[in-house]
């Protein structure tokens, strides 16, 4: 079941959807990022980012697995694509419980190990320049952060 459905239609448009979500969110809570390559979900990390007060540059973690970064909040950022048919565990739940916000692009690669509540996000590619956010929240916390996104100011 998907509770809301938002299209963006630039960069800046995907970076402020992020940014928007970004105040809304607690130590521990976790975002799931799915779609095609180049659809925007570093993108929409990096705003997200930003809205959590991270100075540094948000770069893919492709080759690292997880990189962190400072801010109001601690985000831990997770590529799970090289984790594809793989059964390692390699410490997730230290960042799922940690005192961040964790974001985990390709994340069906890593199902089995995600805790069930969280925000999913599937982002699709519309054309060059128009993503589609599908956001799935599952857990009462998500569920409040998706009607307070409803109501902000996109």
């Amino acid at each position: 079941m998907i509770d809301y459905q938002i299209k963006t239609y630039t960069t800046l448009e995907t970076t402020q959807l992020a940014q928007a979500l970004a105040v809304l969110l607690r130590p521990g809570d976790l975002i799931t990022l799915d779609g095609e390559l180049g659809t925007g979900k570093t993108t929409f990390t990096k705003g997200l980012g930003t809205g959590l007060g991270i100075k540094r540059t948000i770069s893919s973690p492709t080759f690292t697995i997880v990189k962190e970064y400072e801010g109001e909040l601690p985000l831990y950022h997770m590529d799970a694509y090289r984790l594809q048919d793989s059964d390692e565990d390699i410490g997730f739940e230290e960042y799922f419980d940690g005192e961040g916000v964790t974001v985990v692009e390709w994340a069906t690669y890593i199902e089995e190990f995600l805790p069930d509540e969280r925000l999913k996000i599937m982002i699709s590619y519309i054309d060059e320049h128009t993503r589609g956010f599908d956001l799935t929240p599952v857990g009462d916390h998500y569920q409040w952060v998706v009607k307070e996104l409803q109501h902000s100011n996109l």
